[in-house]
Parts: C-alpha cells; sequence; structure tokens
C-alpha cells in the first residue's frame, strides 16, 4: 500500500485516509477475511473507491470555501472515512486480542472476565457495516456535477525546527503608539476624584492590540513605576468574580480561597490599599455592564495614581467604562508590515533573492497592513524557496474567500486561511482539532501531545523518537507558524489568538462542538470532537445535546477554576450519556464531586487511548478499566480518596503514561513490571509481600521512564540489593527522582546500603531525598559526574551528622536542607568538596535554605581566596535556634533571611549600631531580612 501514501495530497482528510490504508493493510484483517466465511471482495472494493476518492481530496479543499455543494460532499466523505476507520479499529483490536491471548497468559485473564456476549459479532455485525460503507463511498465517488480535478502534491516537507521567529516581543511600527500609551501611564492625572484612569486600545481582530499592550506592560519604567500589576484576559462570559479572583491571585500572588463576592473585594481593596497598580483587561467582546461592580475594589483615594488598559474591537463598548483616552490602532504601514513579514519569512530584514522580494511585496499588500496576517504568511512562506510556490499563494483564489454568512466564511481572514491550507495535512489535524478550546482557554503542551497520540494523529516514530517526542515536533511547528502562542499570564501554557481559533472552528465545520458561554457552537450527527467548560454547567438539561453525538471520539471536560460543584449534573452525564459514547478515544471527566463510575463504565469502549479521571473522589477504579486494551494515558492525579489500583491492571500492554501523583496509593498491584511500555509513571509505592503488591525491582523492567519519579515507602524495601535491581542508573530519561520514607527508621545500615544502590543516571536534574534513616549519604551523592543537576532537597534526614561534598556540583541552583536533627557543625573542606587548581565550588547555586535545624551551632568556614558562594542570591536560616556564627563570604547583592535564630539575631542586632560597624557590615545588615514567626 505504499504507493498509494505516497500519492496522498496535503488535504485534512489525507491523513485520516492513509490512516484507513494502513489498517487495510495489516495481516490480522486480510487473515479474517480468509478464514470467515465473508464477502471476499469487500475489502478490494473499499481500497479500490477510496484511491479513486483520495486524487481529487486537493481540489476539493480549496473549492470547499465558496461552493457548499462541495463542502458538504467532503462531509460526507469525511463522516464515512471515520464509520470506516472505526469499524477496522475495532475488528483489528479484538483480531489482536484472540491472537495474543494464545501467547500470553496475563491477557488471557482479560478475555475470561470480558462480557464477550457484548463483543461485536464478527460473522454478523461486521459484514452488513462494512458493505453500507463500501455502498456510501461508491456513491460519494459519483463525482456528478461537481467537476473536481485529479491533484496530487507528494509529501510534505520536512519539519522545522522552533526558531525565535515566535517570540512574541517583536513589535514593528508601534514605537509610536507605545510612546503615546507610556505617556498617559506614567503622567500624573488628577482630574478623577476616587476614580481609575482608564485608557482604551480600539482596532479590529489582528491589528495587534493585545501584543501593544503586552509591550507596553512589560516595558521596564511601567514595571518600576506599579508596585501591582494584573494581566486579565476577557472571556465572553465576563463572570465578575472570575475576574475579581483572577485580579487578586495576581496583586496577592496567593491562591484564592474565598467563595463569596463581596468578602473577595473586601480583600482585594485592603491588597491594593495604597498602592499604585496597573489593570489589563484585554479582550472585550461585548458592553461590560459589569464595569462598575468590578471597579468597586480598585477605587479609593488617590487611586488616580493607577490605570487601566482595556482592549477591545468595539469602541461603544470601551465607552462604558469611561476611558480618559482612547487610542485607536490603525493598520501598519506597508513598509512596517513588509519588515514584519520579512523577519518571519527571511528571519533578516530583506531577501537576497529579489524574485522572492518582489513577489512578497505583493503579498504584504494584500495583507492590508494587519500584523497578525503577515506574521502567518511569512511564517508560512519561510519554508519556502521556490518562485513559483510563492506565486501561488500570491495568486491563490483563497484572497477571494466570501466575507458572508451563507459562505461560511464571516470573520476569517483569508491570509491566515491561507497559512492553514498550506499546512502539512498532519499538522492540519492537529490544528483543527484543537477548535475545541473554548476562546482565550488556556492549554498545556504535553496535555495536548497526549490527545493527540491517543485520536492517532502522530506519524509513527522513526527509532529515535517516540511518538510523544513527534507530538513535541509537530507542537512546535504549529508554534512557529503561530498558529498557538504563550499564554502572557501562565509561561507554562499556551492559547490561540480568537482569530485563530475562528479558523479553527470553520476547518473543523461539523465534526467539532463545544459549550462556552453558556451554549453550543452547533451540533450535528457528524460531530467527532466535543469540550465544554465545566465551570459552565449548573444544569443536567444543558447535555440533552449529546443525544445527537452518538459517535463522538473526545469528550473532553475543561476547568478555569477549582470551584466546581454540579454533582447532579457529574452523576447524569456519569450514568446516563457516557455509556452511549462507544466510540471514544479520549474521556477526561475530572469532576470534583464524582465520587465513583460503575464496574461496568467502561465495558463498551475498546477504542478508548486516554482517561482523565483527576481530581475526582473515587476510592478506586471500575473493575472495566482492565478491558481498555488500547489504552495509553490514565490520568488519576490529586484523586485524594483512592487507595489502590485494580490488580489486572498490569494487562494493559499499551499504557504509556500513568499519573498517580498526590493520591493515597498503598501499594502497586503484583506485576506491576508487566507494563513495559510505560513512558510517564509519577509514583511507585514499594511493597514488601510480592503477593500483595510490588517490589522495588520491577521499576528495572521499565527501560524509557522519562520526567519525574517518587518512590514511596522504603523502609518496605527488605533486601537492599532489589535497589539495584530497580536499574535507575540505566534511567537516562528521568528528569527528577524523589527518594520517600514514610519515616525515618533505626535501621541505619540497611538504609544507607539501599540508597546506595539508587543510585541515579547522571542527567537527573532534580533530587529530593525524605525522612532517610542513615547515618551517612552515599558516595555518589555530591559527585562532580551529576553535573546536570539543578536542584537538591534534604528533607528530615534527622540521623546524619554531615552533609557530603554538594560544592562539586557544577549546575546546582537551589539547595534545601530540612529537620536534618544530626547536624551540629558544618564544614567548608568537606561541604564544599575539592577539585582542580582553581575550582570554585557551588558556582551556580542561587538559593541556600537551612530550616529547622536545632542542633546546629556553627558554620566552618574554608581559608581559600575569594567568595564561598559567587552566584548566591537568596540565604535562608530559619529555626535553627543554635546557630551562632557564622555566615560565609558571599556576593553584596546577596539577600539574608534569617528568623528563629535567637543567638544570631542578636548578633545582627550588633552589627547595625553604628560604633560597632563597618561599611561592609551596614550593607550586609540592611540586607538581612528579620522574618518573625
Amino acid at each position: 500500500m505504499s504507493w498509494i501514501w505516497n500519492t496522498m495530497s496535503e488535504t485534512l482528510l489525507s491523513t485520516l485516509f492513509g490512516k484507513v490504508f494502513e489498517r487495510l493493510a495489516d495481516p490480522l484483517l486480510s487473515g479474517l477475511f480468509e478464514n470467515k466465511s465473508f464477502d471476499q471482495t469487500l475489502l478490494d472494493k473499499l481500497k479500490t473507491v477510496l484511491v479513486k476518492v483520495d486524487v481529487v481530496l486537493s481540489d476539493a479543499e480549496e473549492k470547499q470555501i465558496a461552493n457548499l455543494k462541495v463542502r458538504k460532499w467532503v462531509n460526507e466523505l469525511k463522516d464515512t472515512i471515520y464509520h470506516a476507520d472505526d469499524l477496522l479499529d475495532e475488528i483489528i483490536t479484538i483480531r489482536k486480542l484472540e491472537v495474543e491471548v494464545k501467547v500470553n497468559q496475563v491477557l488471557k485473564l482479560l478475555l475470561r472476565f470480558w462480557d464477550l456476549s457484548s463483543m461485536p459479532k464478527l460473522d454478523k455485525d461486521i459484514e452488513p457495516k462494512l458493505k453500507d460503507i463500501v455502498e456510501k463511498l461508491e456513491s460519494l465517488a459519483n463525482l456528478g456535477s461537481l467537476n473536481l480535478k485529479d491533484s496530487v502534491r507528494g509529501k510534505p516537507p520536512p519539519l522545522l525546527p522552533s526558531t525565535s521567529v515566535v517570540n512574541i516581543s517583536e513589535m514593528f511600527g508601534r514605537e509610536n503608539d507605545k510612546a503615546v500609551l507610556k505617556e498617559f501611564l506614567l503622567g500624573n492625572n488628577n482630574s478623577l476624584e476616587n476614580e481609575i484612569p482608564v485608557i482604551a486600545i480600539v482596532g479590529i481582530g489582528g491589528i495587534g492590540k493585545t501584543t501593544l499592550a503586552q509591550f507596553v506592560y512589560n516595558d521596564p519604567e511601567v514595571t518600576k513605576h506599579f508596585e501591582a500589576r494584573a494581566w486579565v484576559h476577557v472571556t465572553e462570559e465576563c463572570d465578575v468574580f472570575k475576574l475579581t479572583q483572577i485580579i487578586f491571585e495576581s496583586v496577592t500572588s496567593k491562591s484564592c480561597i474565598f467563595t463569596d463576592l463581596n468578602t473577595l473585594q473586601v480583600k482585594l481593596k485592603e491588597a491594593l490599599m495604597k498602592k499604585r497598580f496597573l489593570l489589563v483587561l484585554d479582550d472585550i467582546w461585548k458592553k461590560f455592564y459589569i464595569w462598575d461592580l468590578l471597579s468597586g475594589p480598585l477605587k479609593d483615594e488617590g487611586q488616580s495614581r493607577s490605570r487601566v488598559i482595556v482592549t477591545t474591537r468595539n469602541e461603544h463598548v470601551a465607552s462604558l467604562m469611561r476611558p480618559v483616552f482612547i487610542h485607536r490602532l490603525l493598520h501598519l504601514s506597508d513598509d512596517d508590515c513588509g519588515r514584519l513579514f520579512a523577519k518571519h519569512a527571511f528571519n533578516t530584514s530583506n531577501s537576497d533573492d529579489p524574485i522572492l522580494t518582489e513577489i512578497g511585496e505583493k503579498i504584504v499588500t494584500k495583507c492590508a497592513g494587519l500584523p497578525l496576517a503577515a506574521k502567518t504568511l511569512g511564517c508560512l512562506l519561510h519554508s519556502k524557496v521556490e518562485a513559483e510556490e510563492w506565486d501561488r499563494i500570491l495568486n491563490s483564489t483563497i484572497w477571494d474567500l466570501p466575507d458572508n454568512d451563507e459562505g461560511g466564511c464571516s470573520g476569517i481572514l483569508p491570509a491566515l486561511y491561507l497559512s492553514y491550507y498550506h499546512l502539512p495535512s498532519h499538522l492540519k489535524q492537529c490544528f483543527v482539532y484543537c477548535s475545541i478550546f473554548p476562546k482565550g482557554y488556556k492549554f498545556e503542551k504535553e496535555k495536548l501531545v497526549l490527545l493527540w497520540m491517543a485520536e492517532g494523529f502522530l506519524e509513527h516514530p522513526n527509532i529515535k523518537n517516540s511518538v510523544e517526542e513527534v507530538g513535541y515536533e509537530y507542537f512546535c511547528e504549529l508554534l512557529s507558524r503561530s498558529f498557538f502562542q504563550p499564554s502572557s499570564s501562565d509561561e507554562s501554557c499556551f492559547v490561540m489568538h480568537d482569530l485563530v481559533n475562528d479558523l479553527a472552528q470553520f476547518a473543523s465545520g461539523e465534526f467539532s462542538c463545544k459549550f462556552e458561554n453558556g451554549k453550543h457552537h452547533g451540533v450535528s450527527k457528524k460531530a467527532r470532537y466535543f469540550a465544554y467548560l465545566m465551570d459552565q454547567f449548573d444544569d443536567s438539561e444543558k447535555f440533552v445535546f449529546l443525544s445527537e453525538t452518538e459517535f463522538l471520539r473526545t469528550f473532553l471536560s475543561l476547568r478555569i477554576s477549582d470551584t466546581i460543584e454540579c454533582s447532579s449534573v457529574c452523576r447524569m452525564v456519569a450514568d446516563v450519556w457516557l455509556p452511549r459514547l462507544k466510540h471514544l478515544r479520549v474521556l477526561s471527566f475530572s469532576y470534583p464531586t464524582l465520587t465513583g463510575l460503575q464496574d461496568k463504565s467502561f465495558d463498551k469502549l475498546i477504542h478508548l487511548r486516554y482517561l482523565d479521571l483527576s481530581h475526582t473522589l473515587i476510592k478506586k477504579l471500575p473493575s472495566s478499566t482492565c478491558f481498555l486494551y488500547n489504552l495509553q494515558t490514565l490520568l488519576l492525579s490529586s484523586c485524594i480518596n483512592l487507595t489502590e489500583l485494580p490488580e489486572k491492571i498490569v494487562i494493559l500492554t499499551k499504557l504509556r503514561h500513568l499519573n498517580v501523583s498526590e493520591t493515597k496509593l498503598e501499594g502497586m498491584p503484583p506485576k506491576f513490571g508487566n507494563l513495559t511500555s510505560l513512558q510517564l509513571l509519577t509514583d511507585f509505592v514499594a511493597c514488601k509481600n510480592s503477593k500483595s503488591g510490588s517490589h522495588i525491582s520491577e521499576l528495572g523492567k521499565f527501560s524509557y521512564l522519562r520526567s519525574t519519579l517518587s518512590i514511596s515507602k522504603l523502609e518496605n524495601v527488605v533486601e537492599a540489593e532489589d535497589g539495584s535491581k530497580a536499574e535507575l542508573k540505566s534511567k537516562k530519561y528521568l528528569k527528577e527522582l524523589v527518594f520517600k520514607w514514610t519515616t525515618a527508621t533505626t535501621t541505619h545500615h540497611v538504609n544507607e546500603v539501599l540508597l546506595n544502590k539508587l543510585q541515579p543516571h547522571e542527567n537527573l536534574k532534580k533530587l529530593t531525598i525524605e525522612n532517610y534513616g542513615g547515618t551517612a549519604f552515599p558516595n555518589w551523592l555530591g559527585n562532580a559526574i551529576f553535573s546536570n543537576m539543578v536542584v537538591l532537597r534534604l528533607n528530615n534526614c534527622k540521623y546524619c551528622t554531615s552533609l557530603p561534598p554538594l560544592g562539586q556540583l557544577s549546575s546546582l541552583q537551589e539547595l534545601l536542607i530540612t529537620k536534618m536533627e544530626g547536624l551540629e557543625t558544618l564544614e567548608d573542606n568537606q561541604f564544599c568538596g575539592t577539585g582542580q587548581t582553581g575550582f570554585q565550588p557551588f558556582r551556580s547555586l542561587k538559593t541556600l535554605k537551612f530550616m529547622e535545624l536545632p542542633r546546629w551551632r556553627q558554620w566552618i568556614h574554608s581559608d581559600h581566596v575569594g567568595e564561598d558562594f559567587p552566584s548566591l542570591q537568596v540565604l535562608q536560616i530559619q529555626q535553627c535556634p543554635k546557630f551562632i556564627e557564622s555566615l560565609p563570604r558571599h556576593p553584596s547583592s546577596t539577600i539574608w533571611e534569617i528568623s528563629g535564630c535567637p543567638r544570631f539575631e542578636e548578633e545582627l542586632t550588633r552589627m547595625v549600631q553604628p560604633q560597632a560597624s563597618t561599611d561592609q557590615e551596614e550593607e550586609s545588615a540592611r540586607r538581612v531580612r528579620p522574618r518573625r514567626c
């Protein structure tokens, strides 16, 4: 079938076609038809009709923009291909189970307890379904009056690496705009009594309002001028409580624990009292009637020094907030638009190719001065070096895309659609999937890649890359093309511009639906992907429309706050709607009010690859969880009542990600090492008895573990040699490790031998050791080979009397020592370590904390020349009542934070007396932050 794949055109459908072709080539499928009394011609007919239809996909994708008949044909075709994929996936899954159970005794348990009566009957159900699909496709292949032409584009270009062109701080042609806004922000304005001056930035979508506001918000003069700042992305819902909550958390750097608006506003008013603050309300869509209520706690005497910036497309919306100044953001000049375009197309201000430059100038003119259009087209053309390809973009009929509701393209920028149209097909489906995210929703790269993987969007990796790594490449490519952008309020998350979100919705059409702002955006029987914000569901009747969507592949519950109730909605969805959705690949149902699921909840979900039950109150998983043969991702984080995993979960050999962080697991099931595909395992709880749980040695079977692993209840490891069998030293992809005993036991020798055997790979970046009961640390801790270690935490290692040579960890930036009761004297000769001539201990250390060391008295320093901690920024010594002397040599900029050390604090008080202090001592004393506990 490879020749078919090589002729695939780069349409959204082509990857789905490719997946069906791959399934048709599976020997298990052809073997089934040879051994059963099926119509032998059905598979051949299916292959033939798919090839016939495939060659016109490219032409159909372009024509569907303006031709409703073509769009309807494309949608019917896509719906039928989805049905074919579901059916083939079901057949192959069952066939694999039948084959593998013959050679795998563990899998034999699965079929023994599986309700076979509920499984599809291969000799009755499969053939009629396949016959219907073939007939439907043959009918669609009769193109009639659609006038679709054969078109082949060949393979997509290779992925480009992520580059600096995604930097949101780049801005062209807005220097004057910025200067005007800064003048209003930093200048005196006392014309309003007890009112906060509001400055409005008004302009059309894609003009750069948000970028300008970000540019001003992060200006050094602005950040220095205002004592508190808050950035709020305003959704269409305009919930005054949620907006107030975001402002409160931004200015206090604390999580909001208040559930009452009045209490919250009182606390916010107290937090802002007498402070000069800056508030940005970004992207207000509709009339902001809640402004008077929202601004209540912001008003105070003298608050004319504070400022509010709002960005909106509608000047009438801004007028309701009584702005003192409206800044109308205009289109960029062709020169500035051209500079922005060139930056992303050429990585420089211009090209060495005069032909590309000339074509580029004409394309820039069509961007009509919109920065978003110039940027996305520049990113699109960055990988294209032939003038013919640039001409194709310039002369595309998409520039004439109809801007009306009948054509379905209202509000879609032609420049953005061109960027989408020329995406490789594997990126198109990944991008279109994101249409289910509400506008302004912040998403994580890692979780989105897992969703893509579950939906089968990620091509098979080569030997070097895992499936997840392929997904990260896809993500970075979409980021570099400006379909995604970093969140301005959360550096770990990303968002889509509202216009890009509109584009994704348009491209997805009937196949995605979502519930946001209190309503759903169109529901079709063809819908395959659905998402909703749990925060907005307070009525179970809102789910009635799901009865029309029985073929959903994704059911995604999203949250934007931690305060979610609606237990009646939770139960209705769990008991009524989910059992009807038999084709799910992705199920996210992390309701905090969910206390349990029926044992047969997942019986019919043979296709499920991704299951998220995190943040629920479940005590155990349904037994049918163990029947999810295709499951790749299981997320159970913060299930605070979960104490055990089902014994037969070890059957799920395709499981790659298991997150059980912040649960109360008492152990891992026996034979846990059978899950050899695991890439992520957040926690492993060691057991003594192999009949009731798994020994730590089971970890040795996980060769590809990545990210973070916490190993707890290490007191259950009776044979220290089992630590070697865990083979942590060979797990080079692990970045963070936590070793945890329940309490610091007195079996010192066993603890010491075990920790020595648990030596990790030198690539490790973070390490925590907690409740260790040995009297000395292992030799490997502090070894210079751990040159990648950035964070080290030693907590309640109460019997240790000294610290290892941690100064040899050349990249160490944060070191925390707490509750080390045996430490009385800290000697730099041992603590800093030794090295070659010119060796500088702790050369990268920025934060050093000693806390709750009841016997620590003195710190004996070495006599070497120079500073002991050349990079130190913060030194904390807290609750060390006997500590008296003395602090190491450190940079003058180091901040000390001393509390609970009465003898040393007395010495500090003496240092600030003028008659007894030197200039250096006074400077040091000024940098101390005494804290009262």
